[in-house]
């Protein structure tokens, strides 16, 4: 069947007049549809206004509309509850001297070198003696002839031949001469300084071929035991930390840590920190050297049955320290007492159990009587 060429014209103006309608629809809904948003946008307006003045005059709907906010929350513990002083302590010797010079001369020898380890007896220096020596010998020589004198003088007082005078002379002149060559050999042993005991050479003070006087400071020597360490503590634990208090010690450097016991407690403060003496009692650690610095934890105060919270939880407003309780799913503001802090917790004297629920995460965009949802952790 063929279409007619008269009809063509009508057909074409039938699809024109169809799509005309068609766009005319479309632009009709759109703009339908930003009236009605304009006009949504204006009720929501409206009633956040009404919802905004009806919360500050009527404070019942206020807290039937407020919005519950997303939080975690954490449980108050009961337990036992330890606080520490931490202060920083330094590695002392009791065997921590100076050896210095007991005789004059000069230095002939100095066989050791700074950092060596030495065992009681060795020779660190030597010191010219000369004079010395040949004062020995002639002592000798005449404490020699002073015995002779002497043996044939006292063999005559035995025959009671001669005086007494006679006798006690030569034996006199005998005995100080003993004494004098005593004196000098002891000089001499001091012209050889060695080691008092086993230890390290920190330091040496002279040079070979110095001349050095009875007194001057010849080496800095510690020993290689007796260490203990040292820590200045505040003097708001005065009466707090006693002899026999437990200690734990970290050595940061060695990564070292162990516990020991108060040896000694300061009895004077020190007028420029405000501090007393701690000691602490060392055990023999190969690795710990003098002057090694150490981290110590003392033990200052237990409460066995403590209610504990962690610390950033607790705020504080001008009425004092509270913290924020879920109760029947509503954030309550509960003020409570502190006691002390260590390591992030605190623990809580007055206002908790132990047994609330805490918020944790929101802690910060909550109130009083806040509806509160708790997320699942």
């Amino acid at each position: 069947m063929k279409l007619s060429y008269k009809f063509l014209p009508l057909i074409a103006l039938v699809f024109v007049a169809v799509s005309c309608a068609k766009e005319e629809g479309v632009d009709a809904k759109k703009a339908e549809l930003d009236k009605l948003k304009a006009e949504s946008h204006e009720i929501d307006n409206r009633i956040k206004e009404l919802e905004t003045e009806l919360m500050q005059l009527d404070p019942e709907f206020a807290k039937q509309n407020q919005k519950s906010l997303l939080i975690t929350t954490v449980k108050a513990r009961k337990g036992k509850f330890d606080h520490y002083v931490e202060v920083t302590g330094s590695v002392l010797s009791k065997k921590n001297v100076m050896i210095s010079a007991e005789t004059a001369g000069r230095v002939l020898e100095v066989p050791v070198s700074e950092g060596q380890l030495v065992t009681k007896g060795t020779v660190l220096a030597r010191i010219d003696a000369e004079s010395i020596q040949r004062t020995i010998e002639e002592l000798e020589n005449s404490m020699s002839l002073a015995q002779t004198l002497f043996e044939k003088q006292e063999r005559l007082w035995n025959q009671q031949i001669g005086t007494e005078v006679q006798y006690l002379e030569a034996k006199n002149r005998k005995e100080g001469l003993e004494r004098n060559l005593a004196t000098a050999r002891t000089q001499l042993d001091k012209a050889t300084v060695s080691a008092p005991f086993s230890g390290t050479i920190e330091s040496i003070e002279v040079r070979l071929g110095e001349l050095v006087q009875p007194g001057m400071s010849m080496f800095q020597f510690v020993g290689e035991s007796d260490l203990f360490i040292e820590a200045d503590i505040s003097e708001s634990y005065v009466g707090v930390l006693n002899k026999g208090d437990s200690v734990s010690v970290n050595f940061p450097s060695i990564e070292k840590e162990f516990k020991t016991r108060v040896s000694s407690v300061g009895a004077i403060i020190n007028p420029d920190n405000r501090t007393f003496k701690v000691e602490v009692f060392l055990p023999n650690i190969p690795m710990v050297k003098p002057n090694m610095i150490s981290v110590l934890k003392i033990q200052d105060y237990e409460n066995p049955e403590a209610v504990i919270v962690p610390s950033y939880l607790v705020l504080s407003d001008n009425r004092g320290d509270y913290m924020f309780t879920v109760v029947d799913d509503k954030a309550k503001k509960t003020y409570v007492k502190r006691g002390k802090t260590f390591e992030r917790e605190t623990e809580i004297v007055e206002g908790l159990t132990g047994t609330e629920t805490l918020v944790d995460k929101g802690f910060r965009e909550v109130g009083d009587n806040f509806n509160v949802n708790i997320a699942q952790q």
